[in-house]
């Protein structure tokens, strides 16, 4: 089975984000950049998919040429190829125009499955996924932690508030993966190595049949309008135990309706 894994290059979470003032976009140059942890459990999901099946896995990631670091990492991990679709005119796409780009590019692949993080840890629409499938006309199973193929048929263990529902549809599918669900393999040095020779197609957009005007920030049909800074955090309440300290906890709970 040949799986797509898509990929996106972040600046570290573990880093102080900032926001440029003037277009209130993340500021992504001059910071530490890394894969978007949630895309390594998609790429652990396509491998272990793929070492099931006797499949490939190819990573799919639009982005600037920087981007290649993070898909040199997938491939580390054991992907066989990789695509990067970076151009200029792509600068401050919104999610819609990203999805186009991609599904565009994932549609030349000839795959029969795509999987995806749940949401970038730097944008967190939670939209792309899911309008991946429905511009490729894919089902599209969200929210797993658990995936198994058999024959025809993905099923997957969907993850509810109470635990979760098995849902399945019949390939191609497009299958978002949760932060939990598995244990990304560490690269190892011969699969770095031998990531340097793995091939990565750059098509440009001309290729994937997109049109410039519908992609970057002219053709943005979301825009950020203005940013507030996240309330400080007030300080907390002490509780002195005369007694009654269990009955004010209990009666605190019931007012934020946690009980």
């Amino acid at each position: 089975m040949n799986v797509v894994v898509c990929v996106k290059q972040i600046p570290d979470p573990g880093g102080a984000g900032r926001l440029d003032p003037t277009t209130l976009a993340l500021v992504r140059d001059g910071v530490e950049v890394v894969l978007d942890p949630g895309d390594e459990v998609g790429v652990e999901a396509a491998l272990q998919i793929a070492e099931a099946t006797g499949g490939e896995v190819t990573v799919v990631s639009m982005g600037p040429e920087r981007g290649i670091d993070a898909i040199r990492k997938a491939l580390a991990m054991g992907a066989h190829r990789a695509v990067l679709v970076s151009d200029p005119r792509l600068a401050g796409s919104d999610a819609l125009a990203t999805s186009r780009v991609l599904a565009a590019a994932i549609g030349r692949t000839g795959c029969e499955l795509v999987v995806a993080g749940t949401e970038s840890t730097d944008g967190y629409t939670g939209t792309v996924p899911s309008a991946i499938a429905e511009l490729l006309d894919w089902p599209a199973l969200t929210f797993a932690t658990a995936i198994t193929v058999e024959g025809p048929v993905v099923r997957i263990q969907r993850q509810t508030e109470v635990g979760h529902d098995i849902v399945e549809a019949p390939l191609p599918v497009v299958v978002t993966v949760t932060g939990g669900a598995n244990e990304p393999r560490y690269p190892s040095l011969r699969g770095i190595m031998a990531a340097r020779s793995k091939p990565v197609a750059r098509p440009s957009l001309e290729e994937l049949g997109i049109d410039p005007a519908t992609v970057g920030g002219e053709g943005a049909q979301q825009r950020v309008l203005a940013a507030t800074p996240a309330a400080e955090r007030a300080a907390g309440e002490i509780v002195a135990d005369d007694g009654g300290g269990a009955r004010r906890i209990v009666d605190y709970l019931a007012t934020l309706k946690v009980i």
